[in-house]
């Protein structure tokens, strides 16, 4: 099978790789239709976070291939969506609703696991991990798309509203124009929330987080964002912060702009952050987030995008053959692209 192999930093290539095989009686092959490039796949992509030389990748739709003898909840034929991360569905983290914190469970594309951005994967601990699709491979392009954004960054995105608390009527502010952060503004009005606030200094970006429920934009960074959401609030703040960067200075703005006794929910992957507590203490704001357990959010996020009440698919703004996963990464790295779909098979 071909696969996207990361070689070092700015060296994304296709390669022949073996196909997968079923080694438990857990696991499920998936053969892929969509895959797509992360904003997480680009701190290896520059150098600065370390991968091994092997598969990258862990966003993918498809039909499974092949199932091992374990595995009841899905069949050969199903179409589905896998959450980024693999969990077995049954030990208390994974009932608590923390799949990835899941102790016999794992990461897609790190840690010796298979890429997904590849013509076919194996999936661990099929059962707890992958989500059939009613209607599979019939729908619509547009559907196919949404269903690839819940295998990351929609439900990341839901994790940072949820993470920090956000209620109907609340006055919400988004810090990232990413695909998490026009994500989180969806879940910020799916959750009821009165006012939205993103802040952004690119237009395209704008305008998709507008029509996604952002009522304010603030084109601005660091203290004059912080001003410039304090003026919006009449010198309150917001009643809940999203920080979608995983930067000091996304962070550092995030909590300068929560008001008091409210939470920021942060699920940038950290880097250079200093968290002052000193701030946090005095002005009794919370934190809190982390990696988002998507599949525990899958159900309900399947279920609007299928009604249409919600199309996370929107962010793909670029697109490429898995032949040219290159192009993929220097289009988002350039920020020429707020996320790159890979199509893998017709």
């Amino acid at each position: 099978m071909r696969a996207a192999i990361f070689n070092g930093p700015r060296d994304i290539v296709t390669m022949d790789r073996p196909d997968p095989v079923i080694r438990d009686a857990s696991d499920a092959i998936v053969k892929v239709e969509l895959a797509c490039v992360c904003g997480s796949d680009l701190w290896y992509y520059r150098g600065e976070s370390a991968h091994d030389h092997a598969g990258i990748g862990h966003e993918f739709i498809g039909t499974v291939e092949t199932v091992g003898p374990a595995v009841t909840a899905v069949s050969v034929g199903d179409y589905v969506v896998a959450p980024f991360a693999f969990s077995d569905g049954t030990c208390p983290h994974c009932q608590a609703g923390f799949q990835t914190a899941c102790p016999h469970g794992g990461f897609f594309g790190g840690n010796g696991q298979d890429g997904g951005q590849a013509e076919r994967i194996r999936v661990p601990l099929a059962d707890g991990t992958l989500v059939k699709v009613p209607g599979g491979a019939r729908l619509d392009e547009a559907t196919k798309r949404s269903l690839l954004a819940l295998s990351d960054v929609m439900g990341t995105g839901h994790h940072a509203a949820v993470s920090a608390r956000v209620v109907e009527g609340d006055t919400v502010a988004v810090v990232g124009d990413g695909a998490v952060g026009l994500c989180a503004v969806i879940a910020a009005r799916r959750l009821g929330a009165a006012r939205i606030i993103a802040l952004s200094r690119n237009p395209v970006r704008q305008r998709l987080a507008c029509e996604f429920g952002a009522t304010d934009v603030v084109d601005a960074r660091g203290d004059e964002a912080v001003q410039a959401v304090l003026a919006l609030t009449d010198g309150v703040g917001v009643d809940a912060a999203l920080e979608c960067v995983g930067t000091n200075e996304a962070m550092t703005t995030a909590i300068a702009i929560a008001r008091p006794g409210s939470t920021v929910g942060y699920v940038g992957v950290p880097h250079g952050i200093e968290v002052p507590v000193q701030t946090l203490f005095r002005r009794n704001v919370g934190i809190q987030g982390g990696s988002a357990p998507v599949r525990a959010y899958l159900p309900e996020l399947l279920d609007d995008v299928l009604a249409g009440r919600i199309d996370p698919g929107r962010v793909f703004d670029a697109e490429t053959d898995l032949e040219h996963i290159g192009e993929a990464y220097a289009a988002m790295d350039e920020r020429r692209a707020i996320k790159s779909l890979v199509r893998v098979a017709a």
